[in-house]
């Protein structure tokens, strides 16, 4: 997935297109169109292809042979894996960037992990969620890292939004609040443990994805 500062015509098709499938407007085994996607977007059929693309790359499509592209069905054994993979590559990211997070971003990071526990719906709550991941991160200078993080990332949200659409209860997240608190004292290890369980939460979850949003306590992605 391209950076959310990607402004080309293919960038902005793909960001529309996640957003609809994440937030379940775009339910799963739905069909995507290229034609109806191409006029409604204003653009050939190459963008559009590529969107699609990167959309698997996400894990948020798939392309079946004579079926066309569809949006991806939740696998259990997927979101496991996608919970694992971050989580290894989250504290990866996490101990390149410890040594460049100054008590400004830190103190950003603080903020938005406010925002995030004052949200008044998910989608705010998310965003918040995503933001403060992404602020403590970003400065490893990794950009295929970071690219690979936000993939992972958006199927993540996809299933928690599957789960938390009906329901919303903000809570404190202890797990943001850790972290912070381990960076500020230079307790790197402490900080990649507690993203690392953080992170796994997701996965670990057992049966059929929830249908009641669990609070944001201590085990939140």
């Amino acid at each position: 997935m391209k950076d959310k500062t990607d402004t080309t015509i293919t960038g902005r098709i793909t960001r529309a297109l996640a957003d609809r499938i994440i937030s379940g407007d775009i339910p799963a085994g739905t069909k995507l169109r290229q034609d109806h996607l191409a006029e409604e977007f204003g653009a050939s059929h190459v963008p559009v292809r590529e969107a699609f693309r990167r959309l698997e790359a996400q894990g948020l499509a798939i392309s079946e042979p004579r079926r066309g592209v569809r949006v991806a069905r939740f696998d259990i054994a997927e979101i496991r894996e996608v919970a694992e993979m971050r989580a290894s590559l989250e504290v990866l990211a996490l101990r390149h960037a410890a040594p460049h997070l100054t008590s400004s971003i830190l103190d950003q990071a603080d903020a938005i992990n406010r925002t995030g526990e004052n949200a008044p719906d998910v989608r705010a709550w998310e965003d918040a969620n995503k933001a403060f991941h992404r602020i403590i991160l970003e400065p490893c200078n990794m950009p295929r890292l970071m690219a690979t993080i936000d993939d992972l990332h958006a199927a993540s949200a996809r299933y928690l939004f599957s789960g938390f659409r009906t329901e919303w209860e903000a809570s404190t997240d202890s797990d943001h609040r850790a972290i912070l608190a381990a960076l500020r004292s230079n307790q790197i290890d402490v900080a990649a443990a507690t993203l690392a369980r953080h992170v796994k939460w997701l996965g670990s979850q057992p049966g059929d994805i929830p249908r009641r949003r669990p609070k944001l306590v201590a085990h939140q992605n």
